[in-house]
Formats: structure tokens, sequence, C-alpha cells
């Protein structure tokens, strides 16, 4: 039989489900489409390219830096499309080896490989009908790349150790916070997979770059953590409000909700103020940081050549978070791994120094 051959496992016919109606969102907490807070031009754009995709099934790229909310766009994408009721599947493929993220995705058969004691489904078929959002897209190795090409040109997979064709239903939401056009150009990225994953593009802006929703987006958490919490704060004061504007956000959306959380625990007032907050806002210059008018922040040039010493060094500032050395060296999480295993790195943090490094380059 030849491998196209392979026998097809029909679809498992459901039920359909109605569709959600028009503002009623499935999700709950931080996750809850109106969750999404702005009235800047950039904003208003971000909501009319989810209003419009939504009508479809479209694959999606959504780019931007880290916190920036790329999975809060995804899940408003899925909330107002004809998928409502059906499952929202997502995977960071960033914290998977390849061999573990072809079993999360496509899932294996009972005696796959050494562990496998049973059979197990994968996220694209936990997702049938519905949406999967893959996060870090980016960092999928070349065999993965081809593996999930094929997924969306047939709508169809294979589990591992397995022959039988699966067929399923799914729309594929991507995210990614590096340059998915440099790295094509760079070889590092399928042409092919990267138009099929950008039919419709949204990119989203950094926090520094729409300034004026930063008094909304305080006020917004301000809110969910006096619902949250026992402390019942109004609001925050004039100058201190001030410091939040002039402050660049490295970290965006994230960074200032973790702000807020912070200044939750130490306000004692009932506005939070210039004391309340963490550190480095107060003592930030007040001019925003040097970067290029683009997403693609997280894919600097590479420094110098990597060795045992340097990597070993990234690690330890980096607190052992691999996707953050990659970020920094140009390279991807695996290939980080890979050097890690090559040099005998261990691959969680462990207290001892550099000189215990052994191993051949």
């Amino acid at each position: 039989m030849h491998p196209d051959d392979s026998p097809v496992v029909p679809r498992e016919e459901k039920p359909q489900k109605a569709n959600a109606p028009i503002g009623i969102c499935p999700f709950k907490g931080k996750h809850q489409c109106g969750n999404i807070i702005g009235q800047s031009q950039a904003m208003k754009r971000i909501h009319t390219a989810i209003a419009m995709v939504s009508a479809s099934n479209a694959s999606v790229l959504i780019q931007g830096e880290s916190g920036t909310g790329k999975e809060l766009v995804a899940r408003a994408i899925h909330c107002y499309s004809q998928r409502t009721f059906h499952p929202f599947v997502t995977i960071n493929c960033s914290v998977f080896s390849e061999s573990l993220l072809e079993s999360e995705l496509f899932g294996h058969a009972k005696g796959a490989f050494t562990g496998a004691m049973t059979e197990r489904i994968g996220r694209f078929e936990a997702a049938d009908d519905g949406t999967v959002f893959l996060d870090e897209v980016g960092e999928l190795t070349s065999y993965m790349q081809i593996k999930l090409l094929r997924v969306l040109q047939e709508r169809e997979f294979e589990r591992v150790g397995e022959i039988e064709k699966r067929q399923v239903n799914i729309r594929v939401l991507a995210a990614t916070n590096r340059d998915l056009r440099t790295m094509v150009e760079q070889g590092t990225f399928r042409e092919d997979l990267y138009y099929r994953l950008k039919v419709f593009p949204i990119n989203i802006p950094p926090l520094r770059k729409r300034k004026n929703d930063i008094p909304a987006i305080v006020n917004h958490f301000i809110k969910m953590q006096n619902r949250e919490g026992d402390k019942k704060i109004t609001g925050i004061k004039e100058n201190t409000l001030k410091l939040f504007i002039d402050y660049p956000w490295p970290g965006n959306i994230r960074e200032l909700r973790n702000a807020i959380e912070y200044a939750f625990v130490v306000c004692q007032d009932q506005q939070i103020g210039i004391t309340d907050i963490p550190q480095e806002i107060k003592t930030v210059e007040c001019t925003p940081l040097p970067r290029k008018n683009t997403f693609a922040d997280s894919a600097p040039p590479a420094q110098k050549v990597l060795t045992p010493e340097l990597l070993f060094d990234l690690l330890k500032t980096c607190d052992w978070n691999k996707a953050e050395v990659g970020r920094r060296m140009g390279l991807s999480r695996t290939t980080i791994w890979t050097y890690m295993k090559k040099w005998n790195i261990p691959l969680k943090r462990l207290d001892f120094s550099r000189d215990c490094l052994y191993g051949g380059k």
C-alpha cells in the first residue's frame, strides 16, 4: 500500500450546536473577550479585524511582542465565530521537545513509544469542530512545520505510531512574537507554511505605542482586583498614573497587570500612590526605550558565537528560561535545548558553577 493510500478514519459526526448570541462570551475571568481594552486608533483597527475575520474560517496569524494579549485576541476570534460552543484548545509550541509536541498535537497509539501504555488523542482531535490556538508558532522545528502544513492543507493527520489518516474539522489560529518573514528569508521557517498561517494577519501594537489607552487599562485591572480580592481601591493618583504613562512597558499588558497586582498587596490607602508601585516604574527614565516600530523586536540579530560558557551565563541570567535565552541569541528554544543536551548542561536549574560543565563542543 502506498503511504498516501493509508485508510482514512472517518470523522464522527457531532450534533450541531446553536451559535452564541453576539456579545455573549463563553470565557471567564481574565480570558473574557471584553478584556480587550482600548479606544486608540490602533486598537480600533484590532477590533475591526476581529469582527471581520470571525465571520470566516480563515487561518489567522497574530503577531506582537510578548505580553500584548495575543491569546486574548485569539479567544475573541473564536468567541464571535460559528465555532463558539465548540472547543478552544491552546498549546504553547515552545514548551515541548519535538517528539512530545508531535504526540501532544496528533496523539499516539498504544505502544508507539516507551511509556505509551494506552492510546491518546491529541489536541487536534480534541478541538474537532472548534479552534486550535498555536502559541509561539515560530519555535516549531522543521519536522513539525511539515506536519502542521499537512494538517492545514489536507485537514487530516496520523497519530504517532499509526498509519490511518484521521480527518478533522478545525480552525487554526497562530501567534508569535518573532518575525516569521525574516525567518523565512533566513531559511528557518517554511515559506509555504508561513503563507498558510497568515491568510489574515493581525499585528498587535506594543503598549508604548498606544499610551492613551493606559488609563482605561489601569482602571480595568483595578476593578478586576477589587472583584478578586478583599481590598477596595477606588483608583490611582494622578502623579502615579503619569509615571505609568511615561514608563515604556517592555513587558506590555502583562507587566502592567502585574504592577497593579503588586500595588494591591502594598497599598493601604483608597488610591494607588507612587509608594505602591514597583521600583523600576518609579526609577526608569521617562524617554521610551529605543526600539524598532515593529512587532519583531524579539528576533534580534545573533550575538557572538554561542559557547557552553556563554550559554550557561545566559541561562543563569534568564533563570533557566530557554525561550528567553533563545530570544536574546536569535535562536529557537529547541536549538537552545539541543545545545544544552550536546554540552551536558542540565535542562533544569541547579546550584553549581559553570566550571562544572563538561563535554565536547
